[in-house]
């Protein structure tokens, strides 16, 4: 053990890194966990100075983050806030490749900047690799989700990091549906990790948050120089939420998984479904409706316990209509239902989705 009982111990399972780091020391009367500190201004001559530059608060997070990560993570005001951040590093008309299918957000923001001229942007089929591995060359930097929001396809991350590496690439993975549980890209080949920290790692719906991850230090310096100088900072509160998300980050994810492979079971013999897509990992579930879009729209407003709503990685179980977003891709099937499965007793969750698909004939 180390002297800072916040330090990761690179031997601890993820599960007791979750818990037990980015703690104040072990003293006498010292709290458990880190308390909020509402500060602003700080007295000169520390490392600090300013609260745009850092808080003890968003230390705790950072810290255990970085840990499950495998890297050195950033606080971000938002999940849009970090890939903004992220992209605004491309040097002017510089190429990105891209999912196809990826979150809006990211989505949209490409498309912004490359309406304006500041970088081109090619789209790709991330379960094609050999196509990926084709389009890397002369890019500035791949981006990647795995699984991709709301499609749930799978990238190859290691042999496309690798490729895009040779060929003088950054590389990107949006880690947010698989979570450092699942999946830790750092060790894949992968430059640079994003987090929408508001699903999962704070995992209560009650907190917007986003981070970065790198291994990288002279990037880590970057990026949290550009942090610095935008101002994409996190709010005290929102930080420490988060942070307390992540003790039990592991128990929800292992407990939302469980749920979501009994149900995908049962959901792949339901007439009124006629596809269903679930990358074998993770709490995210596509199903796409025999009957189209009126019969996924009637669905997500008949369940007494899932909750129609837009985000993801709570502790309830949320779902949605994607294509009711005029920004979703055409690819995506207009009776596609993205649900977001949560840790609620997994029979009570059935019941309530099978009587809204049964209705539904």
């Amino acid at each position: 053990m180390t002297d800072d009982p916040r330090a990761p111990q690179p031997s601890l399972h993820p599960a007791t890194i979750a818990v037990t780091t980015g703690r104040p020391a072990r003293e006498p009367d010292q709290p458990l966990n880190r308390p909020i500190t509402m500060a602003s201004t700080y007295v000169a001559g520390g490392d600090v100075e300013y609260g745009r530059y850092g808080n003890p608060t968003w230390e705790a997070f950072e810290v255990t983050l970085g840990a499950l990560e495998g890297g050195r993570a950033l606080a971000f005001s938002s999940g849009m806030a970090a890939v903004t951040t992220v992209l605004d590093l491309v040097g002017h008309d510089a190429l990105v490749i891209a999912p196809a299918h990826a979150y809006n957000g990211t989505l949209l923001e490409l498309a912004d900047l490359e309406g304006r001229g500041r970088v081109r942007t090619k789209l790709v089929d991330v379960t094609d690799t050999a196509a990926v591995v084709g389009a890397v060359e002369d890019s500035a930097l791949v981006w990647l989700e795995s699984p991709t929001n709301p499609a749930l396809e799978v990238a190859d991350i290691p042999t496309i990091a690798a490729a895009a590496r040779a060929a003088g690439a950054h590389v990107v993975v949006d880690n947010t549906f698989a979570t450092p549980i699942n999946q830790r890209p750092l060790t894949m080949g992968a430059d640079i990790v994003v987090h929408s920290a508001t699903k999962y790692l704070a995992g209560h719906s009650d907190a917007l948050l986003g981070a970065v991850v790198t291994a990288d230090d002279e990037l880590y310096a970057v990026l949290k120089g550009r942090r610095d100088m935008l101002g994409a900072v996190p709010g005290t509160l929102e930080a420490w939420l988060a942070a307390r998300g992540l003790r039990t980050l592991h128990l929800r994810v292992e407990r939302a998984q469980q749920n979501a492979q009994e149900l995908v079971r049962r959901l792949e013999g339901h007439p009124a479904v006629s596809q269903v897509r679930y990358p074998g990992f993770g709490a995210i579930v596509a199903i796409v409706l025999a009957e189209g879009t009126l019969a996924a729209d009637l669905l997500c407003r008949t369940t007494s316990l899932w909750v129609h709503a837009t985000s993801l990685g709570g502790v309830e179980s949320t779902f949605e209509r994607r294509r009711r977003w005029k920004a979703e891709p055409a690819t995506i099937p207009e009776g596609l239902v993205r649900l977001s499965v949560g840790v609620e007793d997994v029979e009570d969750l059935w019941a309530d989705l099978a009587k809204a698909l049964d209705d539904l004939g």
